[in-house]
């Protein structure tokens, strides 16, 4: 059975323009490990659904709580691969931060954090499949502001 990891990737608009480099995506290093950066997402606890997850996670691990956060309607991003040889599902949903200068604050799971543009966050992110999620959350994001 594979393990069930559910998260947000939180971006934060700079300016209400369409400009696509106006969008910053929140990364999180973890403390242990290789020290990778992710959005903020975590196992599934027993009898949890999914967007619970992803909202209790972003609230433990980025101090961002669902008051703060506009979740976007029609945007989800499923990946699978294995970690140590065992089966793991991310799932991701998409979530605004209501306020561009509201404060990360960081738990014991990370060192650090950044808000960055597509392109540093892809290079950050360093796994083809969460480069994919987050090019595919920007493709959603310019869509909407064209709409």
């Amino acid at each position: 059975m594979a393990v069930r990891a559910c998260g947000l990737i939180v971006f934060r608009r700079l300016t209400q323009t369409a400009a696509a480099d106006s969008i910053q995506y929140l990364l999180l290093q973890t403390s242990y490990g290789e020290h990778h950066w992710s959005p903020p997402k975590g196992h599934v606890d027993p009898g949890e659904d999914d967007m619970t997850t992803a909202l209790r996670e972003t609230q433990e691990e980025a101090g961002l709580g669902v008051g703060q956060l506009r979740v976007a309607e029609g945007f989800v991003s499923e990946m699978r691969y294995k970690v140590r040889g065992r089966p793991k599902e991310v799932v991701y949903w998409l979530a605004e931060l209501a306020d561009p200068e509201t404060a990360v604050t960081l738990s014991d799971e990370h060192q650090d954090y950044r808000w960055a543009g597509l392109d540093e966050a892809c290079s950050l992110a360093g796994y083809r499949d969460l480069q994919g999620a987050l090019q595919d959350a920007h493709r959603f994001l310019l869509a909407g502001q064209k709409q």
